[in-house]
């Protein structure tokens, strides 16, 4: 697939670590630009120079996807860059606390709301616009979000996780039946257990990392590469039948 996104300019939230970095070191191995977004602008920065160290063309910068000013002084400053936008990779998200429902605070279910869906929806909002405003690439613009297989199913100790990623999974299914045929189309990943710092949280949880890989029909977790890979090939002109579809990724545990 080497070289399918040459020249489009790429936005990836999150993109300080985990799935946002491997996802924009991969993008730029697909010959795009990639204009990457986190809350902490040095690991941003970070990532940036990493693409840029692998031959790639990359411009960092802090967002905040919770407050909507942040969000659109970073995409203010990306569309100064490099004036377009041909895919994004809404990806930034927290995990939030882990227990059952009746023990999370509501500070803390407003803070995971906040991140994980207002966040997706204001990201996805400047996206759309700045791409009904723009001639398509061949196959069609692309928006790619991140959700999760706790968006698919219950997940007990994650209440306010899990009802965030079902709703980033309705906001996807919802913009690709708006947009698609004005050449955008929307997806979502769905990983299951990967090894990244966010999910370490919840592997701590007494003997939670061995009930959870018991479940992988492959025997193991994934990692934020094979992640990343799935949204890179969403984002590119072989992914152009697909849209509106939460793509599991997940090691088999759904299965």
């Amino acid at each position: 697939m080497a070289g399918q996104l040459k020249d489009r300019v790429v936005l990836v939230t999150g993109g300080g670590s985990g799935f946002g970095r491997a996802a924009a070191l991969q993008f730029c191995a697909e010959d795009a630009r990639v204009a990457v977004g986190d809350i902490n602008p040095d690991t941003a920065e970070q990532t940036a120079r990493a693409v840029r160290d692998a031959g790639g063309e990359a411009w960092a910068g802090q967002v905040d996807v919770s407050d909507e000013g942040s969000v659109r002084r970073f995409f203010d400053a990306a569309l100064k860059k490099y004036a377009r936008i041909d895919c994004a990779f809404n990806n930034a998200g927290i995990l939030g606390p882990v227990g059952e429902l009746h023990q999370v605070s509501i500070a803390d279910y407003e803070r995971v709301m906040a991140v994980n869906v207002r966040g997706v929806f204001l990201c996805m909002q400047i996206e759309i616009r700045q791409m009904l405003d723009q001639d398509a690439p061949p196959g069609g613009h692309s928006i790619v979000n991140t959700a999760s297989v706790a968006g698919l199913v219950g997940s007990a100790l994650l209440p306010a996780y899990c009802g965030s990623k079902h709703a980033v999974v309705g906001l996807t299914r919802a913009a690709a039946r708006s947009y698609g045929r004005r050449g955008i189309r929307v997806n979502c990943v769905c990983p299951g257990p990967i090894e990244t710092p966010l999910a370490e949280p919840l592997f701590e949880q007494g003997n939670m990392r061995e009930l959870m890989l018991a479940r992988q029909a492959l025997d193991r977790f994934g990692t934020p590469e094979e992640v990343a890979a799935l949204v890179v090939w969403l984002s590119s002109p072989a992914a152009a039948l697909i849209t509106g579809t939460p793509v599991r990724v997940d090691a088999g545990a759904l299965s």
